[in-house]
């Protein structure tokens, strides 16, 4: 089944929220192995989209819906860093 979001093909459930919502996923919740140069750069950008979110929210309820997602993916992602630790801690110690 192919999924179609305003006349362009949404290929997985990523691109299909950059479609629906127009909001990048990964540049609020990073990529693993990103480097500390990387992820500094990519929160800056993260800000300022999210800055423009909420200026444009005060207008568009479209966009404080908006707002409100993309707020709630930065505030996620320190749970799935630390999950993402404690599975290569676990890891290791069985290795050992």
């Amino acid at each position: 089944m192919r999924t179609f979001v305003a006349g362009q093909e949404a290929y997985n459930a990523s691109e299909f929220t950059e479609l629906a919502l127009g909001i990048d996923r990964e540049l609020f919740v990073g990529v693993p192995g990103e480097s500390h140069e990387e992820r500094a750069a990519r929160l800056d950008v993260a800000r300022e989209a999210l800055a423009d979110l909420r200026e444009r929210a005060e207008s568009d309820e479209v966009a404080a819906w908006d707002a409100l997602y993309a707020e709630a993916l930065t505030r996620t992602v320190p749970m799935l860093r630390a999950a993402a630790r404690r599975r290569r801690v676990r890891r290791e110690g069985e290795a050992a």
